[in-house]
């Protein structure tokens, strides 16, 4: 990026502000945008240092706004399809998405997560691991801090890992992880990408910049990852990992144990009881996390140590409390059906779940046929809660209850439960229009839990 450019952010949410300022620190202007003409300008503005060079614009914009303009960056929540785009394209403005941007202003080694399910907790444990070995280490992208935030204090002897999503792969250019992982892939946000053809296309983009000194960690069971793999014209070694084969090369599950074969040689890398994370999903998150760092240099015995002390990450499965003999679980990161999948699979005792929420245009079948012998009663929210009984009631379960809103979805489930039985959120939907995002949602559970 050219230092004094005059650039348009589009975007007034934590990574929106996080670009903006990368773009000031670095000597240019900003045009910070915004569709929402409810907000603020003078709290948007006090956000930054007194005289920064930064115009707001709140509403619909026009080309007068435009003028001078070198560069857009664009907020991973802006559909490449928005009026806005179609603006700025129309301006000749080159976009690009806050990742580029953060990758074009950093520097270091490199490793970048993706996948649908299974990203938070893999970069934050892939993180934990790291820190064991090197003392510059950043952990990034949607789970929590912002690239654009920390892309300035990079330096040739730091590592990053970043979580990445299907959207902010959507405007990458020149991005290039040393390591790159696909977890798995299976259908989401198809109201946004369309078809489960494009969504796959661009999560396999991750791999878009690598060359043959970089690696990919890829999941083996997946059946789109395996063909991917194999394809003649991918540059990166790949790495695999299964929950379900024994690998010859990669890490797999061999009874309780996590074990990395190499040439054949077989090392157990942690037996899975002395893991602080439930379920297989877990296990293959742990598979995932141990291939990107042993790819990125860290010692196999550090690898172990860290997978032993880590905990599990805030709204992924996380245990709340024990009341009455009852364990209630925060799933409210499962915001899609194989989450919720892999959640249920999680559980040690009988479910009563909690879920909908906002319309993603998913299918429920795969999760409601999980349903008999496992859950007790579904507690349904949300505008799908019609969409997700109906399909339940096809899989022949029927004990559903409705519930207006979370607080009373926690009340029921307290009365109806049994000792030795689990409460679980675990909603399978967005949590727009209902809450501002699934950390909301999460808390909101966890403080009507506590406060049976």
């Amino acid at each position: 990026m050219d230092q004094s450019q005059k650039v348009l952010v589009a975007g007034t949410g934590v990574s929106g502000i996080a670009a903006a300022k990368l773009i000031l620190g670095r000597g240019g202007e900003v045009v910070l945008y915004d569709g929402n003409t409810a907000l603020n300008e003078t709290e948007i503005k006090e956000q930054f240092d007194e005289g920064a060079r930064v115009n707001v614009v709140l509403g619909e914009i026009k080309r007068s706004d435009l003028l001078g303009v070198e560069l857009c960056i664009i907020s991973p929540g802006i559909p490449l399809t928005s009026p806005f785009v179609a603006v700025v394209d129309e301006a000749k403005i080159p976009i690009l998405g806050e990742i580029e941007l953060a990758y074009q202003c950093s520097a270091g080694k490199l490793a970048a997560i993706t996948g649908t399910n299974g990203k938070t907790t893999t970069t934050a444990l892939t993180g934990a691991i790291l820190k064991k070995q090197y003392e510059e280490t950043f952990v990034v992208g949607n789970i929590g801090e912002p690239y654009t935030a920390r892309a300035s204090e990079m330096t040739e002897k730091s590592v990053t890992v970043a979580e990445i999503s299907s959207f902010q792969l959507e405007t990458i250019m020149d991005f290039h992880p040393n390591v790159s992982a696909v977890l798995n892939i299976t259908p989401d946000h198809l109201d946004r990408h369309g078809t489960m053809e494009a969504y796959t296309q661009i999560k396999e983009c991750i791999t878009m910049n690598q060359t043959s000194e970089d690696t990919v960690v890829l999941n083996f069971d997946d059946p789109i990852l395996k063909e991917f793999g194999k394809k003649e014209g991918l540059k990166p070694k790949a790495v695999w990992f299964s929950s379900k084969e024994t690998l010859k090369d990669g890490f797999f599950l061999k009874d309780r144990d996590i074990v990395y074969a190499k040439e054949g040689k077989e090392q157990v890398l942690v037996n899975v009881n002395d893991l602080q994370l439930l379920g297989q999903h877990n296990y293959e998150n742990v598979m995932a996390a141990a291939a990107v760092a042993l790819a990125m240099g860290v010692p196999f015995e550090k690898i172990t140590e860290a997978v032993k002390e880590f905990k599990p990450v805030e709204h992924r499965i996380e245990f709340v409390r024990e009341r009455t003999g009852v364990r209630y679980y925060n799933d409210s990161k499962g915001t899609n059906p194989d989450a919720a999948i892999r959640a249920l699979r999680a559980m040690p005792g009988p479910v009563l779940l909690i879920a909908g929420g906002y319309d993603k245009h998913s299918d429920y079948s795969a999760w409601a046929g999980e349903f008999a012998g496992r859950v007790k009663y579904l507690v349904l929210i949300g505008q799908t809660r019609d969409k997700i009984a109906a399909c339940a009631k096809e899989h022949g379960f029927n004990e559903i209850m409705y519930a207006e809103d979370l607080e009373e979805a926690v009340q029921v489930c307290a009365v109806y439960a049994d000792a030795g039985d689990c409460v679980l959120l675990s909603p399978a939907c967005a949590s727009w229009g209902m809450f501002k995002d699934f950390e909301e949602r999460g808390r909101v559970f966890k403080k009507s839990v506590m406060d049976l």
